[in-house]
């Protein structure tokens, strides 16, 4: 049977390798939220979080999987954090040190309607006014207007720890890299939904040696984040 509109929260899972993971660490009960599955990579999870979005028509929604970390200090993998806000690497001209996002272009992704301020390369999320980051060792850096908890998605991950630095230059106070979280976060701002992201850190941004990954470790922080997130908003 197909949930009733209006259903007060919308978990999306990137994969169903992250859900199996996560329904085998105890998973979301079904009073917490409608869990779904919004697909690998920000074009299908943009998709996906559209037509969820206009069926269900949930009040938020809650984006929970695996990110890789730019500061394993900062953000050390097993850990889970909600972020502030998220921001896109990858769209506009060129690439590499030659790449120049939407803002230098002068082009935004939505110019805005309605009020609202035209969207370019960063999202602010729910999470921002009530963001708790103790699970970091240095909350304080955290809460610096220069160290936003900021996520950085991109349409592919970094593939080397040189294409990670690229990309921490262009974003100094990112910490951690995903591949759907802008694409969700703009699904549902273009709608007036309120978006969180929470995301377990399984690894650190470059390294493809998935023996050095801690998935299980990821996904277990990332689901008693977004638990605590839930039963916190009610």
């Amino acid at each position: 049977m197909r949930p009733p509109p209006g259903s007060p929260t919308l978990i999306l899972i990137p994969t169903a390798v992250e859900e199996r993971r996560l329904e085998d660490q105890g998973g979301f009960d079904a009073g917490l939220g409608i869990v779904a599955l919004c697909g690998f990579g920000p074009i299908a999870a943009a998709a996906r979080t559209a037509e969820l979005l206009a069926t269900l028509r949930p009040a938020r929604v809650v984006l929970v999987g695996i990110a890789g970390t730019f500061d394993p200090e900062l953000l050390p993998l097993g850990r889970a954090l909600a972020f502030d806000a998220v921001a896109v690497e990858g769209i506009g001209a060129g690439e590499g040190r030659e790449l120049a996002g939407p803002a230098a272009l002068g082009f935004p992704q939505w110019p805005g309607s309605g009020g609202a301020e035209a969207i370019h390369d960063r999202i602010v999320l729910a999470a921002r006014r009530e963001f708790d980051p103790s699970v970091l060792h240095d909350p304080a850096l955290l809460r610096d207007a220069a160290r936003t908890a900021l996520l950085l998605s991109t349409c592919a991950a970094s593939a080397s720890p040189a294409q990670a630095a690229l990309r921490r230059e262009r974003f100094p106070e990112a910490l951690a890299e995903d591949m759907e979280g802008f694409a969700v976060a703009l699904s549902c701002a273009l709608l007036g939904v309120p978006c969180h992201i929470v995301r377990g850190i399984s690894n650190v941004v470059g390294d493809r040696d998935p023996g050095r990954w801690r998935i299980p470790a990821a996904l277990a922080a990332a689901r008693l984040c977004a638990l605590e997130l839930l039963r916190r908003e009610g």
